[in-house]
């Protein structure tokens, strides 16, 4: 089998992605810096088809104008070069020592002021460029302890935040819409918003909530110990997963960032199966597909010198790949249909309420409860043994 990505597939990178330099809290950087436009050419060349963005990745915090420009005019030459797309650009809001105590949430008025100008300039890059997808990740939106912020207050600014964020796209008539990036803790003790399920919620409040939607990471949901899959899928079906960041990672631990699928790699395989059939409650495919940019966020290890970088990013594809064609495998298997009709896993899609039903005619029905024989009904077996373990077997590649 040829594993080999192509556009039509939709990988992209951030450039702090392969551009990682590998500073952790312990150690000083093993990489020298990577020179944006060289990344840029070195994705094309291993099929990436985008290439994503902080200011910052592209531009030296603090630039005059006439440098900025000088680093758009190379960039932008790379992109013509190689053919290589924008789909998402975000801002910086948390390595400067400006923003250690929050960016859009910060307690100083100044700074939420700063902050939002910061975004409104890479905003006018982003929709420059072509991107349609604008993220915002709270790294520093939070606190180490709850003395320091008044919640309500806070998310009261954060609201105001995005709000602002969204009338400046609106009025400029950007075709850009905004996606809210969740994350437990790390940097911050406690972040603000810290699952897919947060995220929505506040999203139902704000002023321009349908431009408004998420990108779930898969380390960040399963940090939280939570089930990536259960909120991919939620957020398909409230349509609002607008980007999505994969990587892999072990458990709630500090954020691993491994390449994809080098971490809860079942968990994986569902995801992708998530992702690419869209796989309804009939198990049949075809509802709530997933068609934007699958965008890999993760760091090669410490350890790696370029040539390593080089070889995780080209990793990242193939796993992607391989697990997209064990994926197609097992939803096409003819022992996976029997056993999801087995497991009554198609009738969860019929409504439990007849067309037409009212809440009447329901407790009218002694079929549905006086005449309902729950002891045996109780009997049932679902077969749930079977159906993962041939998800496993189409996993590992065993189809014997």
């Amino acid at each position: 089998m040829v594993v080999q990505p192509t556009p039509e597939d939709k990988f992209s990178f951030g450039l702090w992605t392969v551009g990682w330099q590998a500073v952790d809290p312990f150690g000083s950087a093993t990489r020298p810096p990577l020179d944006p436009v060289e990344s840029v050419h070195r994705l094309a060349e291993l099929g990436a088809w985008g290439v994503t963005f902080h200011d910052d990745d592209l531009i030296p915090f603090g630039s005059d104008d006439a440098t900025r420009e000088q680093h758009i005019k190379r960039f932008r030459g790379a992109l013509e070069e190689t053919g290589l797309v924008v789909p998402m650009a975000t801002t910086n809001l948390f390595g400067h020592p400006v923003f250690k105590e929050g960016a859009l949430t910060n307690n100083d008025r100044d700074i939420r002021r700063f902050a939002l100008r910061k975004v409104l300039r890479n905003v006018d890059l982003a929709a420059e460029l072509g991107a349609s997808t604008y993220v915002l990740w709270g790294g520093r939106e939070g606190s180490e302890t709850d003395a320091a912020k008044d919640v309500r207050a806070a998310l009261d600014r954060y609201r105001e935040g995005i709000d602002t964020i969204a009338q400046y796209v609106l009025d400029q008539g950007y075709g850009l819409r905004l996606a809210l990036e969740p994350k437990p803790n790390e940097p911050r003790g406690d972040i603000f918003l810290p699952t897919v399920g947060h995220a929505l919620a506040f999203i139902a409040g704000l002023e321009h909530h349908e431009m408004v939607g998420v990108n779930p990471e898969v380390g960040h949901e399963q940090m939280a110990g939570l089930n990536v899959v259960h909120g991919i899928g939620q957020a398909l079906w409230q349509d609002k997963l607008f980007h999505i960041d994969l990587n892999g990672q072990r458990g709630p631990r500090y954020d691993q960032d491994l390449i994809f699928g080098h971490g809860d790699v079942l968990s994986a395989f569902f995801l992708v199966d998530l992702l690419e059939n869209g796989a309804d409650a009939s198990g049949a495919g075809g509802r709530g597909r997933y068609q934007g940019p699958r965008h890999f966020d993760y760091k090669p290890l410490r350890t790696e010198d370029f040539d390593g970088v080089w070889a995780s990013a080209a990793a990242n594809m193939r796993s992607y790949l391989l697990l997209r064609e064990r994926a197609r495998a097992f939803r096409a298997d003819p022992r996976v249909q029997e056993a999801l009709a087995a497991s009554r896993v198609p009738e969860l899609a019929v409504p439990t309420l007849a067309e037409g039903e009212s809440p009447a005619d329901l407790k009218a029905d002694r079929s549905a409860y006086e005449d309902f024989d729950a002891d045996a009904v109780a009997e049932r077996g679902y077969g749930f043994a079977q159906l993962s373990q041939l998800a496993f077997e189409h996993l590992v590649g065993f189809t014997g």
